[in-house]
Order: structure tokens, then C-alpha cells, then sequence
């Protein structure tokens, strides 16, 4: 059985900084992408940032580039998101989820139809104050 557990997320002002943690428990493929999602009240799902360790890719959102930081530590099976300079526009449930077949860490980002074939964490809330 996998799972991803994310944790970190909570209530900062604008500015401020957040490091968000997804633990993986269970098999997982080191070689699969895995990465950060979001999703806004009334907004669809988007990938802000994927990596994948295997060909050395990591991919980001045009809204975080600049701003957030993927990290990937296989030995403790955890996946970071540092995220700098938070905005008001960054609030959102932030997800956690890897593939269950190879894609680059672009395509594992962007390819919104095979959203429903990952594996997904439930979620940890941030929230930026302007």
C-alpha cells in the first residue's frame, strides 16, 4: 500500500516563507517523478512542481519559478517544497503525488490527463495573508 503524507502548510503573511514535506510509506519507484500539486478553492488541480531523480529533471509552474525549490532526499523518502516570497495567489490545498509509470518531470507536471493514475497525498493547507 502507498502513501504519500504531506505536512508543513499553514497560516503566514505575504512575504514569508513555508517547507512543505510529502513522506513516502510503502514501494516506490525512485526512478518515477513525484511532485507538488495545488489546488485553489473553485480553481482545477496544477502542477506547481515536479522532479524526477532518475533523469535529473525538475519542472515549475511559470506562477513559482523564481520562487519555490523541489528537493528530493531517496534515502528518507521525503520530497521538500521550499517556497519563498509567498503570495496571496499561493493559497491553496498542496498535494503531494508521484506516477505510477516513467514520464519526465515536465510531462508528470502537466500531463492533467493522467492525474487520476497517480498516487496522491490528502493534502496540507496554505495560507497567505496579503
Amino acid at each position: 500500500q502507498v502513501q504519500l503524507v504531506e505536512s508543513g502548510g499553514g497560516l503566514v503573511q505575504s512575504g514569508e516563507s513555508l517547507r512543505l514535506s510529502c513522506v513516502e510509506h510503502g514501494y516506490l519507484l525512485d526512478y518515477y517523478a513525484i511532485g507538488w500539486f495545488r489546488q485553489a478553492p473553485g480553481k482545477e488541480r496544477e502542477g506547481i512542481s515536479c522532479i524526477n531523480t532518475n533523469d535529473e529533471s525538475t519542472y515549475y509552474a511559470d506562477s513559482v519559478k523564481g520562487r519555490f525549490t523541489i528537493s528530493r532526499d531517496d534515502a528518507k523518502k521525503t520530497v521538500y517544497l521550499q517556497m519563498n516570497n509567498l503570495k496571496a495567489e499561493d493559497t491553496a490545498v498542496y498535494y503531494c503525488a508521484t506516477d505510477q509509470q516513467w514520464f519526465s518531470a515536465q510531462e508528470s507536471c502537466t500531463k492533467t490527463a493522467h492525474y487520476d493514475n497517480k498516487f496522491w497525498g490528502k493534502g496540507t493547507l496554505v495560507t497567505v495573508s496579503s
